[in-house]
């Protein structure tokens, strides 16, 4: 096996470079490619010590103050901590492996067994996340948009929610294990994930369910969900300015005029999660998608790899974007972490529209 170096001598291949028990697994479409610079084996190795460590803090923080504040014990954080204990897996069994990799030559430097657990662990988390996702989606759609005339979210529902994410995430990771699809190494070989590139009708059916299943069906609810959300606070938005144009009066609401409505603020909250959802995940489905369909002139090592790297910076987005940053979750910080040094008041008179632009006030409205 060539030890990797700075300079490379002509003709010398990524492959070259993978140990003998792992080269079975590599596809032969990375052979053609020469060794990417060492600079990106020991950049992507800081990035995924800077995310894992971010996501590990920022999820950690949501897990701990659930299970110690009684007060976010609510139906719809069940989903939120679930996102957050998903998210923290996925930090917790993929950075650690991926780094050490990275600093110890850019190969995958474990077994061929682990390659594929590797992948099935991320395979899980990733689809968990999503599932879980489009769940708080359709939560706050059903109390944004049905209020209290929707079906209430108990903690048995939201048990059985967290449970069926699960179930969605474990069960489509498994047939690789058994002969429906693959886990191989991708990109510059010292990380594994489905296999994307074989175009045999086993596996490209496999990465078709997937893409259906565990993409575009939870996109579909994602968007949907808060398309309609927009949509109806658009609605009653005008409907708020044609009452007060009847009324002779500037504005229905109370306080300052110019003080942003709550309405605004949660239809901001919700383009600003369709954008990061799709930003975060759309170019590594694109990625592999183009893998699926055989177009594998543009797929590189390194067009793998930061796709990927951004998918998985979605577990440092999403405790802050869906827990950290509510105001319930910043009171908890402020009892019961004080040296956070944030200091958040109890909100003075109850706003079930304001709440409802975080999916744990979602929880409040929604209490057995």
């Amino acid at each position: 096996m060539v030890q990797p170096g700075f300079g490379y001598p002509e003709g010398v291949k990524i492959t070259d470079f993978v140990p003998a028990e792992i080269l079975p697994l590599v596809h032969e479409h990375w052979y053609q490619f020469p060794p990417v610079n060492p600079m990106w084996h020991f950049l992507l190795g800081c990035i995924y010590i800077v995310l894992g460590f971010w996501s590990v803090f920022g999820n950690g923080i949501v897990v701990y103050l659930f299970l110690v504040c009684d007060t976010l014990k609510t139906p719809s954080n069940f989903l939120v901590v679930n996102l957050a204990l998903s998210d923290l897996i996925m930090l917790l069994t993929n950075f650690p492996f991926f780094a050490y990799n990275c600093f110890s030559g850019g190969v995958w430097m474990f077994s061929a067994i682990y390659c594929e657990i590797y992948a099935a662990l991320g395979a899980v988390t990733g689809v968990c996340s999503i599932w879980t996702l489009a769940m708080i989606s359709a939560d706050r759609y059903n109390v944004i948009c049905n209020g209290f005339n929707g079906p209430k979210l108990t903690k048995g529902k939201a048990t059985m929610m967290s449970l069926l994410a699960w179930g969605m995430a474990i069960g489509w990771a498994i047939p690789p294990f058994v002969g429906w699809g693959k886990y191989i190494p991708e990109g510059i070989l010292d990380s594994c994930s489905y296999d994307y590139l074989t175009l045999d009708f086993n596996t490209k059916s496999y990465n078709m369910c997937i893409f259906a299943f565990d993409f575009f069906v939870p996109l579909f609810i994602i968007v949907g969900a808060y398309t309609f959300i927009v949509k109806a606070i658009c609605a009653h938005e005008a409907a708020m300015k044609k009452q007060a144009e009847k009324m002779n009066v500037k504005s229905l609401r109370t306080g300052d005029n110019s003080e942003e409505s709550a309405e605004i603020r949660i239809a901001k909250t919700a383009i600003f999660n369709i954008s990061l959802w799709l930003g975060c995940w759309t170019p590594y489905a694109l990625v592999t998608l183009m893998g699926v369909l055989g177009k594998h002139d543009n797929i590189t090592p390194l067009l793998t790899m930061l796709p990927a790297l951004l998918a998985k910076s979605a577990s440092c987005y999403n405790p802050f974007v869906y827990a950290v940053g509510h105001p319930r979750f910043r009171q908890a910080i402020t009892i019961h972490m004080p040296w956070f040094c944030i200091h958040e008041d109890p909100p003075k008179k109850p706003d079930n529209k304001s709440e409802a632009d975080n999916t744990t006030a979602a929880g409040d409205e929604q209490k057995a």
